[in-house]
């Protein structure tokens, strides 16, 4: 069993194996594990995300309501599954709420998108593992209290979305439980430090420290899912709706993922290479996605997501026993709307619309509106002004130098905005001053008459809230810096034998965020690098072997967490966690 990968020592040895090859290079980043057998066991086996246990769930819990078990097999093109949810009886006391989301599956199958929808409102996005014949299974923990105001409805629904495909070749079932688990965290402990954090890799408190007072999803009709599928850049899904005249504070949460022939966006070389060398590929359309959200036509908010790689992507044995990054929990992402308030206030519907820039098929997409209302007495109306729109800046530069199969394109982008408004409400008249700022940078370059494949791709987000009091002091300042470094190579050597091709791959990726207000500070950094080859036929990996290597930092003003996780080949060779600041992993 090899532990590591001497990838030189594969280039000369199987450069003599697999001759390269004058033919156009297929580049295919998804993959699925065909036949492979695996540490010859007979047993399931565990597939996991790396993160840090939820700072509550060391408590006994108050009670557990399971919701559903169903069995996905040809659920492809089918609405999703629907279940009625109320929340537990009153003897059970709650301040948290947890969703447990088991899995399991045997067989051959590809991974799978699935998501789950309370009441019409996303509350997790995540993506299955991709099973062998002894079989797997995984775990999704996620804390969803931020949904509290849904959480407490009576008779709504719970829908779940998993299409999957089964036939001779493509057997395998996925068996999914999901639970609520609730706990009450604040009658443990006069102590108990809850800084509402999204421990996978998402959030760190970007939303108000306590849950909204009102959820209103902006999502689809749910006869294909409740999410918004989006086919091109054209494309502008969403919902008119009524803000409530007593609304102090708004943000959009968006859950988005990205497929088809756009499931690899970020190594899309432009239309013009793939015209030039006349190839068969779809991939195209550069390498530049942007996330938009958009009243009435009028953009308000972007970003560009965290590039998520799903277990059958770039080398599918990278991906076990560690799933990447974000992979079974996968991010939102929010967009503070608090100063358009101003606008919004009037009892008009307005329309909420979703689009990804440069979109080629296809994007899942869909969104919460998180409203924060005054409990001032009824009939109550909250004031709003917006104050200065700002003078928005978005610059984009594209360039690309080819000669034939090989060369290389850059696209440069930078977006810059501020807003600022003042709500007036029993808290007070205060003013909100938000402003983001966008940096994209991505550059795919082509060697060795296009066999090599080079992407590098940085995205840096800052967003700062402000609060003022009406005489002008700052109540808060709150910072948000996220940053997405990514490097990945791939290397072909096709046969013209048996039309398998070697590839060699690596991958270096990273998801880091620091919140700062006033002197406390919130960080996150998560990084895998990962090297591996395999001998691929069309989709299939006939062979390979490959090593993940993980690094978990997070830490804020109550303590410190620190994980590092390495694999090889199908077996977790290392897994040390520790909870101490000194601590040196």
């Amino acid at each position: 069993m090899l532990t590591s990968i001497n990838t030189g020592f594969l280039l000369l040895f199987f450069t003599f194996i697999f001759p390269l090859s004058s033919s156009l290079p297929q580049h295919h980043s998804h993959f699925i594990k065909h036949t492979l057998p695996h540490n010859n066991t007979t047993t399931p086996h565990p597939y996991i995300e790396i993160s840090r246990p939820l700072p509550f769930t060391n408590l006994t819990p108050s009670c557990t309501l399971p919701l559903f078990t169903h069995n996905f097999a040809n659920t492809y093109g089918l609405p999703p599954v629907s279940f009625p949810y109320s929340p537990p009886p009153l003897n059970c006391s709650w301040s948290h709420v947890v969703i447990h989301f088991k899995a399991s599956c045997q067989g051959e199958q590809y991974d799978r998108i699935a998501a789950v929808w309370l009441d019409g409102a996303e509350i997790l996005r995540t993506s299955t593992a991709e099973p062998n014949n002894d079989g797997i299974f995984w775990t999704v923990t996620k804390d969803v209290t931020k949904y509290a105001s849904i959480l407490v409805k009576e008779n709504i629904t719970l829908s779940i979305m998993l299409e999957n495909l089964v036939n001779d070749i493509f057997t395998g079932v996925y068996h999914v439980n999901v639970s609520f688990i609730y706990y009450d965290a604040k009658n443990a402990s006069d102590n108990y430090v809850d800084n509402g954090i999204s421990l996978g890799v998402s959030k760190l408190g970007s939303l108000d420290d306590r849950p909204a007072d009102l959820i209103l999803p902006i999502s689809a009709n749910g006869d294909n899912g409740l999410w918004f599928r989006i086919e091109s850049d054209s494309g502008l899904y969403g919902k008119r709706v009524v803000i409530p005249r007593n609304t102090y504070k708004a943000v959009m949460e968006i859950y988005v993922s990205f497929h088809g022939n756009d499931e690899f966006w970020y190594s899309n070389p432009p239309d013009s290479y793939i015209q030039m060398n006349n190839l068969t590929t779809k991939r195209g359309h550069g390498a530049y996605r942007e996330v938009l959200l958009k009243i009435d036509e009028n953009l308000v908010g972007s970003f560009v997501p965290f590039p998520v790689v799903f277990t059958g992507g770039i080398n599918p044995l990278f991906w076990d026993p560690v799933v990447s990054i974000g992979a079974f929990d996968l991010p939102s992402y929010d967009i503070d709307l608090t100063p358009f308030l101003g606008v919004l206030l009037d009892d008009k519907a307005y329309f909420f619309g979703l689009g990804v820039a440069d979109s080629i098929p296809f994007w899942l997409v869909d969104a919460n509106l998180h409203l924060w209302v005054d409990n001032c007495a009824l009939p109550c109306e909250v004031q709003a002004k917006v104050l200065d729109y700002g003078t928005p800046k978005f610059n984009i530069e594209r360039s690309s130098s080819f000669r034939g199969l090989d060369g290389s394109c850059e696209i440069e982008m930078k977006r810059k905005s501020e807003v600022s408004s003042w709500v007036n409400s029993t808290s007070g008249n205060l003013t909100t001053i938000v402003s983001r700022e966008v940096k994209f940078k991505n550059k795919i370059k082509f060697c060795l008459n296009g066999t090599e494949k080079r992407v590098r791709q940085s995205v840096r987000e800052e967003t700062i809230v402000s609060v003022l009091s009406e005489t002008g002091i700052m109540i808060s300042r709150t910072t948000m810096k996220k940053i997405y470094p990514l490097s990945m190579t791939t290397k072909n050597f096709p046969s013209s034998e048996n039309d398998t091709t070697l590839m060699l791959t690596d991958l270096d990726h990273e998801w880091r965020e620091r919140k700062s207000n006033g002197g406390l500070s919130i960080s996150l950094i998560n990084r895998q690098k990962c090297s591996g080859w395999m001998v691929v036929q069309d989709h299939d990996v006939l062979s390979g072997g490959a090593t993940t290597q993980q690094t978990y930092s997070y830490m804020d003003e109550a303590g410190c967490y620190y994980r590092i996780v390495s694999a090889a080949n199908g077996t977790l060779m290392n897994d040390t966690a520790s909870s101490l600041c000194t601590a040196s992993l």
